[in-house]
């Protein structure tokens, strides 16, 4: 029987890189409308895989599309004056 022991001191050593940094959760938090747009247009989409979708699943859809869209234009205005770093141009 192997003992992972040393397996395991490989894996704790970099466990101060696991976790995300500040700049990424901010970047996580400035797209957090976005993504539950995108949930909410999914949910939309999940609905009606198993049947035709009637009048008010077709609104729905409209209205989670029609989220998405504005949260992607307000999101790209947000981040338009963003200087990227890493020497992205």
């Amino acid at each position: 029987m192997e003992h992972i022991v040393t397996v395991q001191d490989a894996v704790t050593a970099f466990a101060d890189f696991i976790e995300p940094t500040a700049a990424e959760l901010d970047a996580i938090e400035q797209e957090m409308p976005l993504i539950l747009a995108d949930v909410d247009l999914l949910d939309a989409h999940i609905i009606t895989l198993d049947r035709l979708p009637n009048e008010l699943d077709t609104r729905r859809i409209r209205r989670a599309r029609n989220r998405v869209l504005s949260e992607r234009r307000a999101l790209a205005n947000r981040t338009a004056g963003t200087v990227l770093s890493g020497g992205v141009a």
